[in-house]
């Protein structure tokens, strides 16, 4: 399966990696490319993660990443996996 990013979660990943670079631009980099990686294998193994607590539906799973959660929607139909977000469940939580 091919995997596709939504705008929400790039400018979520932007946010993140601005902020984890105020400290360390190394860091930031690192992170970039750990998330990425992990991301990868969800090409090949799309279910591996909990049916989301955030969506009512069955096709978008919660992928956890260092404290983080990566909402992602499973297309079989196209194809494609669908990075929805990045967030901090803190965080998440205050929005609502």
């Amino acid at each position: 399966m091919q995997i596709v990013f939504n705008p929400l979660f790039e400018e979520a990943l932007w946010d993140i990696l601005v902020y984890i670079g105020l400290e360390s631009e190394s860091a930031s980099r690192r992170f970039e490319e750990t998330l990425f990686t992990h991301l990868e294998h969800l090409a090949h193994f799309p279910y591996q993660y909990r049916k989301s607590i955030y969506y009512q539906n069955n096709d978008i799973r919660d992928c956890i990443f260092k404290g983080y959660t990566i909402p992602y929607l499973i297309d079989e139909k196209r194809g494609v996996i669908v990075i929805l977000d990045i967030f901090k469940w803190i965080e998440k939580k205050k929005k609502e």
